[in-house]
């Protein structure tokens, strides 16, 4: 896939999602010695970057496909994504939720007109059990991250910040299954080849971290960590293919620096977040990311 995915599927949603606020931001900016903007998916509809490629998704279902429903399987964001893209189309949708999932996440869902199953769900059975009831039902899987059309859409963040700031040199990214970080390293460096793309993660949940310096895709046991949009085993093989080419370097951060990232933001922006979309702010706080010019920092 190329940029050229990323800008259909741009043209694609424009009229489903927000084309989300790059804020400057002067305390930021005056702690970490260069110009920072925050990329403010925290503000797009569903709460997050998730309903830009569930969006891009459902919009190339056929008909046929539309009718019979969707099924996805997520902690949280894409199933709150995959709901509102569903509902906005006119599409049912099943969404497959870890038991213990956070329960304003079930019910903003629930809420979007989805039916969520969470019995005996686990992080590691989600998937397997997502797609049992879609080879039942006939509806269409639509994964969170591994899948070129949530690649695409999850991409065009990446254009509205380059478009809209060319002289960005380096762009930070929360990652978790790696869809938001692939999609935006294949936007921005084909848009602009000389800016720095940096993934976080949660130190826990640090399988992307330990892919990406290996060299492979390395799966790891259900971590614990505040960070509960990244709690992913591992990272996508579509992902990863693009993360290996296109991003310098994925760092990991403990959950203490990430609460102060979270006060941080409370106190000093005004944004409410999550502590994923924290990960970010947490990085170039704790000075594990020392970007050597204008940084774009995604918070979602």
């Amino acid at each position: 896939m190329g940029v050229e995915d990323v800008r259909a599927a741009a043209g694609r949603i424009r009229p489903f999602v927000h084309h989300t606020p790059l804020l400057p931001n002067h305390s930021l900016s005056e702690k970490i010695g260069v110009e920072v903007r925050l990329k403010c998916e925290n503000l797009q509809r569903a709460g997050s970057f998730k309903i830009r490629g569930a969006m891009n998704a459902l919009l190339q279902l056929s008909d046929a496909e539309r009718r019979r429903g969707v099924v996805a399987f997520s902690s949280g964001n894409h199933a709150q994504g995959v709901a509102l893209a569903a509902k906005l189309l006119g599409t049912r949708a099943t969404i497959v939720m870890p038991e213990g999932s956070v329960a304003t996440k079930v019910q903003a869902t629930q809420a979007y007109g989805a039916e969520v199953v969470t019995a005996g769900v686990t992080a590691a059975t989600r998937d397997t059990m997502a797609r049992e009831i879609a080879q039942k039902s006939g509806a269409a899987v639509i994964p969170p991250f591994d899948d070129e059309r949530i690649i695409a859409g999850a991409g065009t963040v990446g254009l509205e910040i380059v478009e809209e700031w060319p002289e960005v040199a380096a762009i930070v990214v929360p990652l978790g299954g790696g869809g938001l970080l692939a999609g935006i390293a294949l936007a921005a460096t084909s848009l602009k080849p000389q800016v720095e793309m940096y993934g976080v993660e949660p130190r826990a949940g640090n399988d992307g971290e330990q892919s990406f310096h290996a060299g492979r895709i390395i799966n790891i046991e259900p971590p614990k960590t505040i960070a509960d949009g990244a709690r992913t085993l591992s990272i996508g093989v579509r992902n990863f293919s693009i993360i290996r080419e296109r991003v310098r370097d994925v760092v990991s951060v403990e959950d203490e620096p990430l609460l102060e990232a979270l006060k941080f933001a409370m106190y000093r922006t005004k944004l409410v977040i999550e502590p994923t979309g924290a990960l970010g702010i947490a990085a170039l706080m704790s000075r594990i990311i020392t970007p050597r010019g204008p940084v774009g920092i995604v918070v979602s």
